[in-house]
């Protein structure tokens, strides 16, 4: 069996998460979200535990219970904490504004870049130079956090662009003659 999926996920007090009609549903303080259950995996709720047992013994369905194990895990999570992704501008002149469930991007093009925030995201910038994006649902906030670093992406030559807070961008040197 999986090392991943064989681990229970604990739900938190003021989580409920129900299991009915091939939907898993867990509802929270920041939100609820919907799964959809897959067939190879049987789920179990024991008490504040949920734990996820393969149907059969094929390595597919080994393997989907580490997966959906894994996501009810992160919707979890979502509804009780939140998921948040940090991005900084670096280059001269560029900064981004928040306003409302708009964000504004001033990063080097002739037009600034508006870009709007799905239900669930909020942004915030709590400086010019960063943006916070959060959110109850993991892959959505890495999306959208994927998809404002596209606008200008960090170049290699003088690392101008948005990048994550934590991402290390390699200089290249320049050519010579």
């Amino acid at each position: 069996m999986s090392r991943i999926g064989k681990q229970p996920v604990t739900v938190p007090a003021g989580v409920e998460v129900a299991v009915n009609d091939g939907l898993i549903n867990v509802k929270g303080t920041l939100g609820a979200l919907a799964l959809a259950q897959n067939a190879l995996v049987k789920i179990e709720n024991n008490a504040g535990s949920l734990t996820f047992v393969p149907t059969n013994e094929s390595r597919e369905a080994n393997a989907m219970s580490g997966t959906m194990r894994q996501l009810v895990n992160n919707m979890v999570n979502g509804v009780s904490k939140g998921f948040e992704k940090k991005l900084t501008l670096i280059g001269v002149g560029y900064k981004a504004q928040a306003q409302g469930a708009k964000l504004n991007l001033t990063v080097g093009y002739s037009h600034p870049v508006v870009m709007d925030m799905p239900a669930g995201i909020k942004v915030e910038t709590p400086t010019p130079t960063e943006i916070l994006i959060k959110g109850s649902d993991r892959q959505r906030v890495g999306q959208i956090a994927s998809e404002v670093r596209a606008v200008r992406p960090p170049e290699p030559y003088k690392g101008k662009g948005i990048r994550y807070s934590d991402e290390k961008v390699v200089i290249k040197e320049t050519k010579k003659k």
